[in-house]
Formats: structure tokens, sequence, C-alpha cells
């Protein structure tokens, strides 16, 4: 009578479930349902399932039962279950997973081993792989109850950033994608973006429009930096694209899309925003058809900058625009209803007439639904929060409701920092996703949010009237922070808020494969400093190493500093404060991004490599080591500038000749330290660009993209830098060496010279000599630079220690 009893209060509590979810995503039912149609047998996923586990454990294929289960012995919704296999005999599986895709079944394989094996998914650069940690087989931990009962409380996981694909994905081959989508199934995520390849797509479609390869050759960018050519804020940047070029992207996409399938996984893929070739303007001379103002070049040269746009309410738009969908069904299949379309993305529509941008969303809308009936238009919705000016209310529910109720889904990208969803009404009602957006420009800069991860979904979930649908990650740049990411990820099947304190103990056990205590500490030192951003500032890297600031320190001084104000400045790494005396516009003094103590931090430090001699052979350890290292350092490095220019105020030559030397310094012991651990190698970058090249100019193309998106990345002249040099700056050995240290040198020297003759600083001398230094740098081939460590990391770190902090 009791197990009776039990059974109807387990299925109460499923169907009550089952209709608080459908309560709360009325809109996407119908498109689950389509979806869930155009998934593969089940057979294929379990098959994709067992080869991810091959992969991971080739030791333990036989270990586990993996197997596919409908929706509805999960309630109607997605989840995993883990349990005891309880067969015949001693030989074969231990343990059952069941989902209700690939996916699940990979989610559910990836929780029995966090949680019950102490193992460890991270991606390559950030330590790896660790399962040192899993039992033998045949003593796999049995589960304690009976069963681990997983259920998605939002539909989706959603994945990538569309920056991503050229700022971490651009010089990837096949082995790499293979592993990234093994790392994004184990982490759940089954909405993932999929640009690869387009370019091809969109020279079969321009021909039909009878525009020529010659005509695409100034309108598509080069290799690392085709995000931006897509989005139309440039072209031709560091093109043109081979025929080698487009036809192995094309099948690259195929291989990274077949594998995507076979997991379950639902690819959003790419439409038409209106971005077109300036050809087509003369070919269809009645078409509607803008200039764009100019996107951050030096001089609005026209070689790169003011692209054209194709005015959505053309005729013209939704004949390409359908053209392009069918184009890629022609190619792939029929494999996905949701595709992403960013037209009004740091492109200002002419007008804030509401019934204008109704217009506007309607007519992108169309194009898609041409191509595609059942379309499902995706949007980041970066827009709001970087042109918030413009888009007030009236006009971001007149483009929210321009497309039927349920045919659209916005990203909330940076709802970690600056949520929309509880400042819009539930984006009126448009299904959304709670996105963390994280890293710009693939910086590497230890930061993170994980109060508002662990919260933030939730409380946006279970908001009245709530439309949320999934949880997504949407970084510019993969490949660092890796406890925010796994933090994240698994957000998207936790119910509940997560007390991230008790969480990082498990982290860091399942991190470095065994239990440490100083560890311990110094992961709760972080989660209340480096990992507690509150301030609201984006984290793009402006520490002064990796990003110089362009900085006449001449027009914040007078000659003789009659007129003194107090101006407080943070000095030394134990945050003393002391006055210096400086004129008005010192408050121009240039700062870099600090939101935490650093003094705990170093206390963190000397807690982690106190537990070097127990961790020391852990991978994992030695990636955190560094990076907190290589933290504690350029947090120091931009105390020591701010007290050197502060000795150029002040006309100390002497203190400005120490205080230079110890930044370059600086510079030059962190270049040792980054070059002990092959993660932080700028030859690893260089040599996966030059390594998809068929010939020696490709090769040549493809490293100058390589060197230039890391330093100046955009356009510049002989006086003035590109606008955005420095965004996708990197802390890598050979970058810290041949690229900071002499930009840094020349910068000081010139200082120092400005006060040895009593002459103002000569900006625009120091700024000419650089960037042609730069471009010397970005044009090189010659160097080749190492993709393999030397050097005792946890020696080296200790010995830094020890040097600037005795």
């Amino acid at each position: 009578m009791h197990s009776i009893k039990l059974v109807l209060l387990v299925l109460l509590i499923i169907s009550f479930h089952s209709q608080t979810v459908s309560k709360h995503h009325p809109t996407i039912d119908g498109l689950l349902d389509r979806l869930d149609s155009l998934l593969p047998t089940s057979s294929v996923q379990e098959s994709a399932a067992k080869g991810l586990l091959q992969r991971l454990l080739p030791t333990h294929s036989q270990s586990f039962e993996l197997r596919i289960i409908s929706k509805d012995a999960c309630g109607g919704t997605s989840c995993f279950v883990i349990e005891n296999y309880d067969g015949p005999g001693r030989i074969g599986p231990e343990i059952l997973i069941k989902g209700t895709t690939g996916v699940e079944i990979a989610s559910g394989l990836h929780w029995y081993l966090k949680y019950k094996c102490n193992a460890h998914v991270s991606w390559d650069k950030t330590g790896g792989i660790q399962v040192a940690s899993v039992p033998q087989p045949g003593h796999l931990p049995r589960i304690d109850s009976k069963r681990i009962f997983i259920r998605r409380p939002v539909p989706w996981n959603y994945y990538q950033n569309v920056v991503t694909s050229s700022y971490s994905y651009v010089w990837w081959g096949w082995e790499r994608w293979e592993r990234e989508i093994d790392w994004m199934a184990l982490q759940g995520i089954n909405l993932p973006l999929a640009f690869t390849g387009q370019e091809a797509i969109w020279q079969k479609v321009f021909k039909r429009f009878n525009i020529s390869k010659e005509d695409l050759d100034d309108y598509f960018g080069g290799p690392a930096f085709l995000a931006w050519a897509r989005m139309g804020n440039l072209h031709a940047w560091g093109g043109p694209l081979s025929k080698n070029w487009l036809d192995d992207q094309l099948l690259l996409q195929k291989q990274i899309l077949s594998r995507m399938l076979k997991f379950g996984m639902t690819p959003v893929l790419p439409s038409f925003s209106g971005n077109v070739p300036s050809a087509l303007r003369k070919i269809y001379p009645e078409a509607n058809i803008t200039r764009l103002d100019n996107w951050n070049t030096v001089d609005g040269d026209s070689r790169w900058c003011c692209t054209y746009l194709l005015n959505p309410s053309d005729p013209l738009f939704i004949e390409i625009g359908e053209a392009f969908i069918k184009q890629q069904t022609e190619e792939y299949g029929e494999i996905t209803n949701i595709y992403n379309c960013d037209t009004f993305n740091e492109n200002t529509p002419p007008t804030s007439e509401p019934e204008y941008i109704s217009s506007l969303g309607a007519a992108v809308y169309k194009a898609m639904s041409k191509g595609n009936k059942n379309a499902v238009w995706l949007m980041q919705g970066w827009l709001f929060s970087s042109d918030s000016k413009f888009w007030k209310p009236p006009q971001l529910k007149a483009l929210l409701h321009s497309v039927p109720f349920g045919k659209m889904i916005v990203l909330d990208l940076y709802a970690e920092v600056k949520p929309i969803w509880n400042k819009s009404a539930q984006f009126y009602g448009t299904p959304y996703i709670w996105c963390m957006l994280h890293n710009f420009g693939g910086n590497i800069e230890m930061y993170g949010a994980l109060d508002s991860i662990s919260s933030g979904p939730v409380d946006a979930r279970v908001s009245k009237n709530s439309t949320m649908v999934g949880v997504g990650m949407c970084m510019e740049g993969i490949e660092q922070n890796p406890v925010v990411y796994e933090l994240t990820s698994e957000m998207a099947f936790r119910d509940e808020k997560v007390d991230v304190q008790k969480w990082l103990k498990s982290y860091a056990r399942r991190r470095y494969m065994k239990e440490n205590h100083q560890i311990e500490a110094a992961w709760e030192i972080l989660y209340h400093t480096v990992y507690n951003c509150t301030d609201g500032i984006a984290d793009h890297n402006t520490d002064f190493i990796v990003k110089l600031p362009d900085w006449d320190p001449s027009s914040s001084v007078q000659d003789d500093l009659k007129q003194k104000d107090s101006y407080m400045i943070s000095t030394g790494p134990y945050e003393t404060k002391r006055r210096v005396l400086f004129q008005d516009k010192t408050a121009d003094l240039p700062k870099a991004h600090l939101w935490y103590s650093t003094k705990e931090v170093i206390q963190a430090l000397k807690l982690f490599l106190e537990a070097g001699d127990d961790l020391s052979r852990s991978l994992t350890y030695r990636y955190d080591m560094v990076d907190l290292t290589r933290q504690v350092l350029s947090k120091l490095a931009n105390q020591v500038y701010t007290e050197a220019v502060t000795a150029f105020v002040k006309k100390d030559i002497g203190s400005l000749g120490q205080l230079s030397e110890k930044f370059l310094e600086l510079i030059k012991d962190m270049d040792v330290l980054l070059a002990s651990d092959d993660n932080c190698l700028l030859g690893t970058w260089l040599e996966s660009a030059k390594k998809l090249a068929k010939n020696g100019d490709e090769r040549k193309q493809y490293e100058w993209n390589a060197r230039t998106q890391v330093t100046m990345w955009y356009d510049s002249n002989d006086v003035n830098q590109s606008k955005l040099h420095d965004y996708a700056n990197k802390f890598w050995s050979g970058l810290l060496e041949d690229y900071y240290l002499p930009r840094a040198r020349l910068y000081f020297n010139e200082m120092l010279k400005s006060l040895r003759d009593k002459k103002i600083f000569k900006v625009e001398k120091w700024r000419r000599e650089w960037i042609m230094m730069s471009h010397k740098w970005q044009q090189s081939s010659s160097e080749v630079y190492p993709v393999k460590a030397k050097g005792d990391a946890l020696a080296i770190s200790r010995h830094l220690l020890s040097k600037y902090f005795p």
C-alpha cells in the first residue's frame, strides 16, 4: 500500500512539473515537437553517445549501458536518468544511463563522472580532461538511491556568440571540432550556433544574382575577421578568401553539423541580415540599398568600411533571404527551424518610428519563412544593452512583436551583469534565453560573477509571467576561466540556486583529483574576489601590459605644477594609499579595471603554491597556478605603470627610470612564466593558422590574419593606430617578449627623454614608432615561436612570488 502511494505521489509531481513547464512555455511547445521530428533515430543518437564514451574513457566502453527514452518517461520534458545496471552476469555494464537525446545521455554520463567519480572535463587549453579518479571497470561506484533523475527546467542550453567563430574557432580542423562537440554534449548544450562555411553558401547564392567571384573578394573578410564581415561592419579586410578556404570550410561545416545532429542537437544556422556586396547596386540600381557609417576605421577608409545594407522592405531582400535559407537546406538537408539574424546589431535603424521598425522586423522574418515555413528567428539581444538610448520600450516592443508570436527567441546576451528581461516585461512576452556573455575579445583574465550565474537563471525562470526558455553561454572567446563555464552549463539542469561555496569545494576536488585544504582556502578567496565582480563594468582586459594606454602624460601637467589637487591612487600590492599632486586634468589618468582586493588574491596565490608539492603533477593545477600568478603580476604591473606616470608628472627622473625598468622586467618575467605552460604560447595560435594553408600565399595570409587580430586588429595610418588595437589582447609567451615589451620600452624611453631634454612628451613620435613596429611584426613570418613549454612552472611561479612580494 505504501509503495502504491509513493508511485502516485511521484506521478503527481511529474504531472505538476509537466504542467508548470507547459504553462511557462506555451509558445514553443509546437516548435519543440517540430524540432524533435527532425532528430535522427534513437539508434543513431545512442551510437553517437557511445562514440563519445569510447573517446573519453576507452577502458570503460563496456561499463555503461546507454539508452534513449521518450519524453513521456520524463513527464513530457527532456531528462536523463542514472541507475545501477542489474543485468545478468558480472562482466558487462555496471551503470545504466538513459536520456531523451544523445546530448541528455552525454550529460548524464558527465554528471555521474563528476559527482560519483570526482572526474573533471575541461578544455585542453585549460588543463584538459581528468579521469584518473574513475575506478577500474568492475568497480564503478553504485548509485545510493534507486536512481538519479535530472530534468531540464528549461528546454535549451545555448552556446556561442556570433564572433566566437573568429576569436576562437577560426583555425580549427575537424580533430579540434570533434573534441569541442564532445565537450558541448557533456555540458548538455543542445542549441549551438553553426556558422562555419557560410561563405561558400553565399557564393552560390550571389551567383544567381550575377555577383562574380571578384565582387565577393571585396565583400568577404579574411579568415580571422569573417564574423564582422558577416555582420556588415567591414569588408575585404584580411581577404580575399581562396577557393581552398571556401571548399574546406564548407566540408568542415558538414562534418560539424553531422556530428551535432547525431547527438540530437539543434544547430542554429545563419540567415540573411541585409549585408550585401557593393556590386549589387550596379546590377539592381532601383534597389533600396544604403551605405552604412564608418565602423572603427581610422579615416573612414572605403577599402574596408562603410558597407552596404539592403533595406528589408525591398522585395530583393525577400528574394535573397529566401534563396540563402533554401541553399543551406539543399546543402545540409532539413536539419533545423532556428536561424540567427542580427540585422540591427550595431546598425541603428534610420528612424525610431515604431511602425517603421515593425515593418523591418516583419520583412526579416518573411525572408526566413519563405525559405522555411517553420522558421524561428533567434536574435542576440546585445543591441538593447549597447544602444539602449535608441531601443526604448516602444521601439523594443515594435521589433519583438513584428513577427508571429512564438516565432522569435531573444538571447538576453549579458544577463549575468545587465539583464534585460526584468526591465522589459519579459521581453514583452517573447521567449528568451538567459545568457552569460563574460568574455570579450578572447582576452585572458581571471574574472567572473559566480553568484549572479548561480542565481540569475533561477530568478528569471521563477519570476512572474516568465518567458525564459533556456540558459546560454555567449562569450566572445572560449578556453579561459573554466570554473565559470562549468557552473553556467550546470544551471541549464538546476531548478534551484547553487550554494557556490559548497560547489567550489567539489569543483576543486574534481579538478585536481584530490582534496587539498590550501587549495580549498585559495578557492574560497578567489570566489569572494576575482570571481565576484559586481561593478557592472564589462570584462574587457585593460591591463596595461597588453593594452598600453595611448596617453600623453604632458597633457595632464603644468610645468610648475602650480595648480595642485589631491588625487588618490592605489600603490603597491597591499593597496596602501598615498596622495600625489596633480592638476585638474589628472582625472584622465588611465585606469585598469580592478574590482577586488589584490592583497587577498596574493594570499590565494601563496596558498596555491603551498599546495604545489602535492598537486604539481596535475595539468589543471599547473594551468590555474600559472594563470593566477599571471593575474597577480599583471595587476602589480598596472600599479607600477601608475607610479611611473606619477613620477613623470612630478618630474622625478630617477623614480621614472626605476619604475619603467620594473614594468619592463615584469613583462620579461611573465613571458618566462607563460612559456612554462603549453596552453599559454603564441606559437600554437600561429602554427594552427599556417597548418590550414595549402600553399605559400595562403600561409602568409593566414599568419598575417592571426598576428593582426591579436595586436592591431584593424587598419591604422602612420600616426593613428587602429581604434580596435589590443581589443583581442592575449597573455601569451612570445607576444609579451616580441610585441608588448618593445612597445612599452619605446613609451618609457620617450618619457625619460622628455624629462632629460626638458621638453614635452612627443606622443606622436612614439605612436608613429610603435605603429611602424607593429606593422613590421604583423607582416613578419620569419620567427617560429615554440609550441611546447619549457621550464618548471611551479619553480618559476614560486620565484616570482618571492621576488615581487617578499
